[in-house]
Formats: C-alpha cells, structure tokens, sequence
C-alpha cells in the first residue's frame, strides 16, 4: 500500500468509434505503445478518459481491456478513476477493479453535492476505500473540474490512520506549499503523483517522483528527456524542455481544450476518435491550421513513438 509509483503514468484517452460508442479493440496495442515510450502505468477513466461522460457499464468494459492486456506486466501500473458523484456506484466500481487486478482505484470529489468541509470529503473517501482494503485507494485531486479546493494537506491528516490502503493523491493543481507539505508529511508516506505537465519541473524540483499527465501520451520521449536533464542537474536543458511542453499544451487551448490530446494522437498514429458530448471537438479546417502549428514546434523530434502504433492503422 506504501509503495510510491514513480516516472511517467499516462492518462489514456478512451478510444471511441465514429458512433460514439468505446472502442477498446485498440487498447491492447494502445498499451504497448505507452509502454514501449517508456510510460510505466496508465490512469483510466480519468478526465482524459472522459470518465464522467461514460457508464458504470462502459467504465467496467475499459478498465477489463486495460486489466487482460497488462495482466502479465507487473512493472505496468494501472488505476482506474471511480468518479465521484454516486458513491454507490463507485464503490461496485471499486470492487470490480480489484476483481479484475487492477492496481489502485481512485476517487474525486462529489462535484454536485459538495462536501462542506474536509471532514465531509475524508468521509466519502473512507466508504469507498472501505470497500476495497487490500487495495491502494488515492485521491484525485482537480479543483478546477470539481470545485473542491480544500488542502490536501488537511485531507491528509484527516485521513491518516484511518484507511490503511489509503496511499496518496493524484494532485492537479498549482497550489506548490501544499503539494511540498503534503511530500514531506510524516516523512514522506504517502504517494503524491503530480498532475500537471506544464509544471513538471517546479515538482521536480521540490521532490515529486511520479507524474500522471495527458500528454505523455504522445509526447513522453519530452518528459523522459526532461526528467533526465534534472536528475543530471542539467537545469538549462530542463527549463528548454519544460518550455516546450508549455509551447505544447498552448495549442490545446488554442483549438479548443481537452479534446485537442485526441489530435495530437492522430499525428502520433493512434486514432481515438473524437470526445462525447458535451465538449466541442475540432473541425477539419481547424485540424489543418493545428498541424501547421504542430509542425512548427518540431513535434516529430520528441513525439511519441512506437511500432506498436501499425497495430493501430
């Protein structure tokens, strides 16, 4: 349970056919292409993953796909995101990953009916990772999706020793005093898995050893490159290399958010078809004006790449 992941955990995009239906025919191959980038474990069903916008059912059928093809690879990490909402149904969630071998399961916060207070969150983590105890249970942290903003420091002390398979938090967000506080809380037990590409450095820097991100997905030679630059206390390269995942991640806000991950795999070869409603996707006049942009940032030199990806086409 106190085992710390470390290096790159991708954020899989859930593959969709042109119906809109899930499409995990790919990801056996989608596996192989992270772990041949180097990628050590996937976080499904996250925000990347559309999680939310998928039913128990379907979020049972991916987590499977990703359980039979990385059954034999205990060096490959996968954590499934239960939701939030319905703790019920994260529970059955819960229980189904552990059926099935996944690693870890993660839970956020109910985003309708918030908690109050930090008590109330601790609460709602506790009745989920009850329901699966030999199991390492994490948190994940995004206020800016859940509108939960409460310290993660306190969240930690509220739920120390309470759940012994409770491990740490993914943690998306900027706030760096309380992602150090909660590093170095009780000398450094539990696992803070930092959750924002375009910050990967500053982490770094004040002792992050694990990441999950959606663009690892196609561009993790970037990250390793990065992360090799540090240990080697090549800060000037670091710096150049974090820059150009900002330059990066820039584009998706440009041609429209989350949805934009899903064409940058399209250039890296593995096509997951588009997002559910309600988030917009791109149009082909603006996919053209996006590869003229990508190609300006030299994306082939530090893409992503894998011959796992002929599998795809």
């Amino acid at each position: 349970m106190n085992a710390h992941l470390k290096g790159l955990i991708a954020a899989p995009f859930t593959p969709m056919l042109e119906d809109g239906g899930i499409n995990t025919a790919i990801i056996p191959a989608y596996y192989k292409f992270l772990k041949q980038n180097a990628v050590t474990g996937a976080f499904i069903c996250g925000s990347t993953g559309e999680g939310v916008s998928m039913t128990v059912s379907e979020k049972k059928q991916v987590a499977e796909s990703w359980a039979a093809c990385t059954q034999n690879d205990p060096d490959f990490k996968v954590m499934t995101l239960l939701g939030g909402t319905c703790i019920a149904d994260c529970i059955e969630l819960a229980i189904h990953a552990r059926e099935i071998g996944l690693h870890a399961v993660s839970f956020t916060s109910p985003f309708y009916f918030k908690p109050a207070n930090v008590t109330m969150l601790a609460q709602s983590c506790l009745a989920v990772a009850a329901a699966v105890p030999d199991m390492p249970f994490y948190y994940y942290h995004i206020p800016v999706l859940t509108g939960v903003g409460f310290p993660m420091f306190d969240l930690l002390q509220a739920m120390d020793g309470k759940a012994p398979n409770f491990a740490g938090v993914k943690y998306t967000h900027e706030d760096f005093m309380d992602f150090q506080t909660c590093l170095n809380y009780k000398n450094g037990k539990y696992d803070m898995l930092w959750g924002r590409d375009e910050n990967m450095l500053s982490a770094l820097a004040i002792g992050a050893k694990g990441a999950v991100g959606s663009t690892f997905n196609y561009a993790a030679p970037l990250y390793n490159d990065l992360i090799a630059a540090f240990e080697n206390n090549d800060l000037a390269r670091a710096g150049a290399l974090q820059q150009k995942s900002i330059d990066m991640i820039r584009l998706l806000g440009k041609y429209g958010g989350i949805s934009v991950g899903k064409n940058y795999m399209k250039l890296v070869g593995v096509d997951c078809g588009k997002f559910r409603l309600p988030v917009k996707n791109m149009s082909d006049e603006q996919f053209e004006m996006f590869q003229k942009d990508v190609t300006a940032l030299n994306f082939d030199t530090f893409k992503s790449q894998s011959e796992a990806v002929n599998d795809l086409i």
